[in-house]
């Protein structure tokens, strides 16, 4: 088992030499962004469940009489869990914008090698080329393979948001 895993780490770490300095911080970023979606994700469904029923069980007897003040009592109760729900997701959304600009570098950093190389050599070296080709594509790849899911990760994450905003509305009921 431990041998396989060796292997394996092995083969990630070539693949990342292969691709450059940039396929490293693409990859980087994959933790941080899988690191982040899985913290609200983990908040969203273990710690807000708890937060929900100890205001829901306040509301009562901390709503105001009068329905204005309830209103306010209430919307800022709401804007509060909304700002502590959403807290990571700004920069959850910056990461993943991130990941397709830096395969984009990736791929120019490539393409200097291939010039770089065509300058030096001469087009009488299709081994040499190839690997800047590698060097130019592998970022590209990364960059797209680690922001479609990040940006999944986000339109979920919003939308279990929204809906546990949702319940926490109507478990507030303003008085009569």
């Amino acid at each position: 088992m431990l041998d396989r895993l060796a292997l394996e780490a092995d083969r990630l770490a070539a693949f990342l030499q292969t691709g450059g300095p940039v396929l490293w911080a693409i990859f980087a970023l994959a933790a941080l962004i899988g690191t982040l979606a899985a913290e609200r994700a983990l908040y969203l469904h273990h710690r807000f469940p708890a937060e929900l029923r100890r205001i829901t069980g306040d509301w009562p007897q901390s709503r105001p009489a009068r329905r204005r003040l309830a209103r306010y009592r209430r919307t800022a109760i709401l804007s509060a869990c909304r700002a502590r729900l959403g807290a990571t997701l700004p920069v959850l959304r910056v990461l993943v914008a991130i990941c397709p600009l830096l395969g984009l570098l990736g791929t120019v950093t490539g393409m200097v090698q291939i010039f770089d190389t065509l300058a030096i050599a001469g087009t009488g070296h299709p081994r040499a080329l190839a690997a800047g080709i590698s060097r130019a594509t592998l970022p590209t790849m990364a960059g797209m393979l680690v922001a479609l899911p990040g940006l999944y990760a986000c339109h979920r994450l919003e939308q279990a948001i929204g809906r546990a905003l949702e319940r926490l509305a109507d478990r507030l009921p303003l008085p009569a």
